[in-house]
């Protein structure tokens, strides 16, 4: 029978091979959402996702999830959409934000995955400069937006929402070229999905993801790359 690691304040996580396959990647529960357990956690391929009044669970499914900048679908309704609008972007102007309308997101069931307890322990990790953000603004009111963890130079896509027509599009878009420009080779995505697939998701087994990990986890970003400002959406496309 299989049995499922439980975690305690202890500073470790079993390996990923020990993940089960029904659910897909559940690899053990417990431990709490401190900075460093979940900086080991996304640079070992592990991700917590769990709903409120529910232990935390850490899982690494097979396969995994990711959208290499080079395979990026920016298609051509995008950039005729991209021209003409008037939304502005921004980086890391508004994390807080961007992650609570995130969690706000309405679901087919009760919850959200992004419990208070994630959102704090994230709003953290931005603040130790871990976590960052993309805005989409129409004028002063945020209608689209992604946050994620940064690894080296792995962008660990966490959630997006978009309150506008392809205002999510667009934040992905910045964050392509943006990674791009760094030589950063792909995003975790975590799960494909249907929407993720159409922007250029491809699924990858977990031993092909944690080798492109810890290759791209050995390099580093500009450190300015993440500082707050505005992005010329023109010079996107």
């Amino acid at each position: 029978m299989l049995t499922l690691t439980k975690l305690d304040q202890q500073l470790f996580f079993p390996p990923t091979d020990m993940a089960l396959t029904d659910p897909n990647g559940l690899l053990a529960f417990g431990g709490d959402l401190t900075a460093k357990r979940l900086l080991l956690a996304y640079s070992s391929g592990i991700f917590p996702w769990f709903s409120e009044n529910e232990p935390i669970m850490w899982w690494s499914p097979n396969p995994r999830g990711i959208l290499p900048l080079d395979n990026f679908n920016c298609s051509k309704s995008l950039k005729k959409f991209a021209r003409k609008c008037h939304y502005t972007i921004t980086i890391n102007k508004a994390f807080d934000q961007v992650i609570d309308d995130c969690a706000n997101i309405p679901r087919n069931d009760s919850g959200t995955w992004i419990t208070q307890d994630m959102l704090n322990a994230y709003k953290h990790l931005h603040q130790l400069g871990y976590a960052h953000s993309v805005e989409v603004w129409n004028e002063n009111i945020l209608v689209g937006g992604l946050y994620g963890i940064i690894v080296g130079k792995v962008f660990c896509g966490e959630s997006m929402f978009h309150k506008a027509t392809n205002a999510s599009k667009l934040a992905m878009l910045c964050l392509v070229k943006l990674l791009k420009s760094q030589d950063a080779e792909f995003i975790d995505c975590q799960m494909q999905n249907p929407h993720l697939a159409s922007l250029g998701c491809v699924e990858v087994p977990r031993t092909k993801f944690l080798s492109m990990l810890a290759a791209q986890s050995k390099q580093l970003f500009d450190e300015d790359i993440w500082q707050p400002r505005a992005i010329d959406l023109k010079k996107l496309l």
